[in-house]
């Protein structure tokens, strides 16, 4: 019988999570009895809310309760809570290199505008790689559900804080909505910058969500793409390319994309050489950090130690770290394997 060592200790990179949802959930209800803000009970009860997300109304509600938390951080010593917090959960969870996702124009209002924000964002990762000796470094969302020129004047934001951590440039939102096409220009931006492109795709759409990712974004990582796994040729592609998927289990049984844990297609992307990054997504709505991705894949798909270590090298390699800080979290794959 396999030794089962403890996933918490295994060195892996978290390159699916966003930057309201990564939030503590007391941390959650002690903003918002300082601002004032009146949570629902599906954010005050302790327990993830109930969500469905595969109809209109039920992304609305999973919209609505996220733009809700998010309007408890108002000031700059709420987002340095944030993120050294999260940081905090990641090393406890094994995440030893953490790429975080924001949309800076959702926090711009209450931060002074959109580049004060962002400035505050960097500054707040600074702070909290310091504390916690966890590198950080960020992507910069765009909003489907927004104009695509909003989108370009975001990718040229994230391409002047190059130099402050800004690694990459994504698309969020429902992917049901607009067409990543109309967003092609903004990624040519934020590409020519020398950021990789993270479109999220193939969670709430099907197959041709990831497709469109590929083929009008140019995308180097696509966020979720679970859903490839209806198509075997697009399966080949993404194997072929090397183009890691972000997947976050939890979130997908969450939202109801799937129904059940073991329902989620972990086994096929992986038996059709698709490399996968785990990733927890919005652990304050779905309830589940980092390593608790690797224990589903565990308890739910059979996936032993020396399986649970390859998906941690295949989330390294996926992500932006430079090779020598890659080169030295392989090793300590290696050796808590070896333990």
């Amino acid at each position: 019988m396999e030794r089962v060592r403890d996933v918490r200790l295994l060195p892996k990179a978290h390159l699916h999570l966003h930057f309201t949802g990564s939030m503590r959930p007391g941390t959650l209800l002690e903003l918002a009895d300082k601002y004032g803000v009146h949570l629902p009970d599906a954010l005050r009860g302790g327990e993830p809310p109930k969500l469905r997300a595969t109809d209109e109304r039920g992304w609305f509600r999973f919209q609505r309760l996220y733009d809700m938390a998010r309007s408890c951080l108002r000031r700059p010593e709420d987002i340095q809570r944030l993120v050294r917090e999260t940081a905090e959960e990641d090393v406890a969870d094994g995440s030893r290199w953490l790429e975080i996702q924001v949309d800076p124009t959702s926090y711009a209002p209450r931060l002074g505008g959109l580049i004060p924000a962002l400035e505050i964002i960097l500054d707040a990762v600074e702070s909290a790689e310091r504390a916690t000796g966890l590198p950080i470094r960020v992507l910069v969302a765009a909003n489907r559900m927004k104009h695509p020129l909003d989108a370009r004047t975001l990718a040229r934001l994230a391409v002047r804080y190059r130099d402050r951590g800004v690694v990459g440039f994504g698309l969020s939102n429902d992917e049901r909505r607009g067409f990543a096409r109309d967003f092609d220009r903004a990624f040519a931006i934020a590409r020519d910058g020398g950021l990789a492109a993270a479109p999220h795709g193939g969670e709430l759409a099907g197959p041709g969500s990831v497709r469109d990712c590929l083929d009008d974004l140019r995308a180097h990582r696509v966020g979720h793409g679970v859903r490839a796994a209806e198509d075997p040729r697009l399966l080949a592609r993404l194997a072929e390319a090397q183009v890691t998927c972000e997947v976050c289990p939890a979130s997908n049984v969450a939202l109801g994309v799937y129904d059940k844990p073991e329902d989620v297609p972990l086994r096929t992307l992986w038996d059709a050489g698709v490399p996968m990054a785990l990733g927890a997504d919005d652990p304050l709505l779905f309830g589940s950090r980092l390593a608790a991705q690797y224990e589903l894949a565990r308890e739910h798909h059979g996936f032993t130690d020396v399986e649970l270590a390859e998906l941690a090298r295949q989330s390294l390699r996926g992500s932006l770290a430079p090779g020598p800080v890659r080169t030295e979290l392989l090793a300590g794959v290696d050796a808590w394997l070896a333990s």
